[in-house]
């Protein structure tokens, strides 16, 4: 078995030698390619996940009222609070029988009121013989 060492001359053709500084740069840059890639990967699911967390965090805090509210969302409670204290005096009237009634029902039945009285005037006229 011949001793391999510092002087052991090796014969290879210059195209294989290119070949191989070849394919060892296109594997240098294979595996720095994908370790970029994967480290891209790796700081995106950790930035989602602490998305991920805020956002459970902020969905049940909000619920809660934990985290305040919107202005909107002020305006809109005290509306509905405005409507509820309305809706109590319109159902105490009702129950006392002085429920409020539409204006033009009201000029309604009052033209109805003054024709059939003017009706019944011109039945007791004709009846009289006037």
């Amino acid at each position: 078995m011949p001793r391999v060492n510092e002087n052991t001359e090796v014969a290879l053709p210059l195209r294989n030698i290119i070949s191989m500084l070849g394919a060892v740069s296109l594997a240098t840059w294979a595996y720095f390619g994908l370790t970029a890639r994967l480290n891209t990967i790796e700081t995106n699911i950790t930035m989602m996940n602490a998305d991920l967390e805020q956002n459970t965090e902020f969905r049940i805090k909000w619920l809660r009222g934990e985290m305040g509210s919107l202005p909107a969302d002020s305006e809109q409670f005290m509306l509905i609070e405005h409507i509820a204290t309305e809706l109590e005096k319109l159902q105490t009237e009702i129950e006392e029988g002085r429920a409020p009634y539409d204006q033009q029902q009201k000029l309604t039945l009052e033209f109805y009121e003054k024709r059939i009285t003017s009706l019944e005037e011109n039945i007791e006229k004709l009846r009289n013989g006037d």
